[in-house]
């Protein structure tokens, strides 16, 4: 016999329990957050309970953190451990694409859930390594977000906090309070940053920017018609007689071309010198002297652009270069927080290859090592383990200095005789149809994107760029050989090993 039990609604005291969810990633304050929540609960007469699940290294994954509460009373609350999908009241966010997640896992839903997150990006692992641009789309995560929360709160919580000298966490602490989705005083939030006692005053500074942009919306930036300033240039005489003469080269291309050349120009000439520069100019006009009007210059800009970052190849002397420019130390020392009285301590990562130790070598020898397979084993044995280098020390610093400031030597290395080939090859590859096909000439010189940075990067890409160039073959004479050869780049960059780019080019062996 079967009895049927009284319908007695939902349980009233799960009912009364506030649930909280904070979705973070590594370094962005998640664990204090919530030590300051479940502190504020428990100031005021709250039962709470923190608990968190450990996310994934490398920024591929998130630590889900999670607080449930509820006034004290003579029974014992059981708490759960983790949230769940639909059972979420206040949701916070330390990124946007950590908003992203949260409505993915179902934690935000339009009937209770306050959704609170920082609209700044910290790139995940998968959009770093993408080749191409792998950057996730802010606005489609925030179209999704004005639909799946019953409230939305979204400001830039990171900036606010750096504003004020303090982290992210206490920016969303505020935002938090002003959200009213707590049934807390103001006041109380304010105490829990007291009571932790570090770095107080810019916490509560930063707090007050968040609760501001909760209560009162973020603020939207300014944007003025206002000509950027020109470009300053300093330095001796004798180099700044060089660096205007340029400028009056560059006053004679096309209107159309010249903004980008000056940008192309100014790259190549602070990589090495203003006689680099002029080189950039003379292969820039020649490709001017084939284009014109009637084709909008289209030939010459994308040109403009290529050619420079082909001159400007990553070796040796640039990371070095690079590494030790006082910019950099500065930007470093701002991102950290660090005050005249702390001490910084920085390690810079080298792992060369055997080629980028046979590249630095003058021409003739580099090329007969590289050719000689048991010294590249050698090499690869001396140097394949990697260096750690402390460039906050006098030795170290000193090291990549010199090494850095080798420009002039630069150009007698063997690395440099390799690009020099490969870019006369590349150009000359590129405009062989120009006559023809005007389209295809603009997509072989964009091809030159594939090709960055050093070490199994540049390889990787280098490998990919000969496949995108000899496929050009099988396009000649196609009317949408333009079309194709951009499918084919875009497919080069969706994967780091090519399989999207081999699986093209069988595509067009098939009918070509």
């Amino acid at each position: 016999m079967n009895a049927l039990l009284p319908d007695r609604g939902p349980d009233a005291q799960t009912a009364a329990i506030l649930k909280l969810a904070i979705m973070a990633v590594g370094g962005q304050g998640g664990g204090v957050l919530t030590s300051w929540i479940e502190a504020l609960a428990r100031s005021q007469g709250y039962a709470c309970q923190a608990t968190s699940v450990a996310g994934v290294a490398q920024r591929t994954g998130s630590t889900v953190y999670y607080v449930e509460m509820t006034p004290v009373s003579e029974q014992q609350p059981v708490f759960a451990l983790a949230p769940s999908g639909g059972d979420v009241d206040v949701l916070i966010a330390s990124e946007m694409m950590e908003v992203g997640r949260s409505i993915m896992r179902g934690f935000v839903t339009p009937d209770r859930t306050t959704l609170i997150g920082s609209t700044h990006r910290s790139l995940a692992y998968s959009e770093k390594a993408a080749p191409g641009n792998g950057m996730a789309d802010s606005d489609e995560v925030r179209a999704g977000a004005e639909i799946a929360a019953q409230r939305l709160i979204l400001a830039d919580m990171d900036r606010l906090a750096t504003e004020q000298g303090s982290v992210i966490s206490s920016s969303l602490f505020g935002a938090l309070a002003g959200s009213g989705a707590l049934p807390f005083e103001r006041a109380a939030f304010e105490d829990a940053i007291r009571a932790s006692g570090k770095g107080v005053e810019a916490s509560l500074r930063a707090f007050n920017a968040g609760f501001e942009a909760a209560t009162q919306g973020a603020a939207v930036p300014v944007v003025t018609d206002k000509a950027p300033e020109p470009r300053q240039i300093v330095g001796p005489e004798k180099q700044l007689d060089a660096w205007h003469n340029l400028v009056a080269r560059l006053l004679e291309l096309p209107a159309e071309v010249r903004e980008i050349a000056e940008a192309g120009l100014a790259k190549t000439v602070d990589y090495q010198d203003c006689i680099y520069g002029a080189a950039y100019l003379d292969h820039l006009d020649k490709i001017v002297a084939r284009d014109s009007a009637a084709q909008g210059w289209m030939l010459s800009q994308t040109a403009a652009k290529y050619i420079a970052n082909a001159m400007c190849y990553d070796d040796i002397i640039r990371v070095a270069d690079l590494k030790t420019r006082a910019p950099r130390m500065m930007r470093i020392r701002r991102e950290m927080g660090v005050r005249d009285e702390n001490v910084m301590q920085l390690t810079e990562y080298f792992h060369p290859r055997a080629e980028e130790i046979t590249g630095m070598l003058p021409a003739k020898m580099g090329a007969r090592l590289e050719a000689n397979p048991k010294a590249m084993e050698r090499l690869t044995r001396w140097f394949g383990k990697g260096r750690r280098l402390r460039t906050d020390t006098l030795r170290a610093f000193a090291m990549l200095h010199v090494l850095g400031g080798m420009k002039s030597y630069r150009l007698k290395t063997h690395r440099h005789a390799v690009e020099l080939q490969h870019l006369e090859k590349w150009l000359s590859a590129s405009l062989a149809s120009l006559d023809t096909d005007y389209g295809l000439c603009i997509e072989l010189l964009k091809n030159r994107r594939l090709i960055k940075g050093y070490s199994d990067t540049h390889t990787r890409g280098l490998g990919k760029f000969d496949k995108l160039m000899k496929s050009a073959e099988l396009l000649q004479g196609r009317e949408d050989a333009a079309e194709w050869m951009a499918r084919l780049r875009e497919a080069a960059l969706q994967d780091p090993e090519g399989k999207a780019l081999d699986g093209a080019i069988e595509t067009i062996k098939s009918f070509a």
